[in-house]
């Protein structure tokens, strides 16, 4: 099968598709969040996060394998940084949708309640 300008291949689609699934943890979402203006040992995502070393380091090495995070050592710590930067830019294009999302269906609801004076005695 020949590729076309419209066609994507299976290991993009799949390459695409582990990125994604990266972000859908959510313990992922939070060391990326604590992560946010500087690098930190695992000890400190650790009490930070109130759960196991042995749980936020699986969950830093995915985030390592595909890129986002870089690790160094220092003695017996290790430390962890965002290396790609752009993970925040597309946090918060999401986080903006689903607010103004939020936003629309609060609107709903006040229109909903204002149309319907019955609704809110009953």
């Amino acid at each position: 099968m020949q590729l076309t300008e419209n066609t994507v291949s299976e290991e993009v689609v799949q390459q695409l598709a582990e990125y994604f699934s990266v972000l859908s943890e959510p313990m992922r979402l939070k060391l990326l969040n604590l992560l946010r203006d500087d690098e930190k040992c695992v000890q400190e995502l650790v009490e930070a996060t109130q759960t196991s070393q042995a749980n936020v380091s699986k969950h830093l090495k995915v985030m390592l394998q595909v890129g986002i995070l870089s690790r160094r050592s220092e003695g017996t710590s290790a430390y962890y940084k965002v290396e790609d930067p752009l993970i925040y830019d597309l946090c918060n294009l999401v986080c903006n949708r689903i607010a103004a999302r939020i936003e629309q269906q609060a609107r709903e609801f006040r229109d909903f309640s204002l149309a319907n004076p019955e609704a809110v005695s009953s």
